[in-house]
């Protein structure tokens, strides 16, 4: 199994194009072989994947307004985007689902978008918060109302807040889920992996068990630095994975 990272957990750790783009070769020093994006820093993709190829990176993915995939020109730039930085997946951080009018927007953007990527090689995925495993709408949870248009990437720190048996709800759905988020924390607050109290043994060998090809590292806030945490996490998957 191979390790990439969120770069939405690296976010303090850049401000210019130069700073983006340098970030990379760092990523790979630490032993990750994959990113996935949260923006691209104002830089087109063929600067990114230049970079990304000369620092020996993969993207696995990114994380996008749903807005951006909302529409045929939308779908197809999103699908050309996709395949200049190489990567087979796009989709979004979350977006509006508390009531049954932006449920059925979403599915019907992930609808579209998923017709039109299968030609494609292009899968379009939605990433959960908690709440996706609270709120339901005709019987049925947010996150499987959602996840009948869109493939799934499961934050399973967010999913375990919520109350979820991540590896049964991983190896259940396994055919809609494309990913996992890898995260720790206490108390709702995200911590390096280890120095929370999440299900990590769990998560990994869900991860195993269908077969996923990577685990990706995601920390919503850091400490001290994003590259100071996750050399930490990085420590945690090799001793564990």
């Amino acid at each position: 199994m191979k390790f990439a990272v969120q770069l939405y957990s690296l976010r303090r750790d850049y401000s210019t194009p130069e700073e983006f783009l340098a970030i990379f070769k760092k990523v790979k020093a630490l032993g990750f072989d994959g990113v996935e994006f949260a923006g691209y820093n104002g830089l087109e993709p063929e600067v990114i994947r230049a970079a990304l190829d000369e620092a020996g990176l993969v993207a696995v993915g990114c994380h996008s307004g749903v807005d951006t995939f909302d529409g045929e020109e939308n779908i197809a730039a999103a699908i050309r985007t996709a395949k200049i930085l190489g990567m087979n997946a796009y989709g979004t951080g979350g977006a509006a689902h508390g009531t049954k009018e932006d449920i059925d927007r979403l599915r019907r953007i992930y609808k579209a978008a998923n017709e039109a990527g299968e030609k494609e090689g292009i899968k379009f995925y939605y990433h959960n918060h908690s709440e996706e495993f609270k709120f339901k709408f005709d019987g049925k949870l947010c996150e499987d109302l959602i996840g009948e248009a869109a493939y799934l990437q499961i934050d399973t720190y967010w999913s375990f807040c919520a109350g979820v048996d991540n590896y049964k709800y991983i190896t259940e759905n396994k055919d809609r889920i494309i990913g996992v988020h890898i995260k720790d924390g206490t108390d709702r607050k995200p911590k390096a992996l280890g120095e929370g109290d999440c299900d990590l043994g769990t998560v990994i060998r869900a991860a195993k068990d269908i077969g996923l090809e990577w685990l990706v590292l995601e920390n919503d806030d850091p400490e001290p630095t994003g590259l100071l945490d996750i050399a930490r996490s990085m420590e945690y998957l090799k001793a564990n994975v």
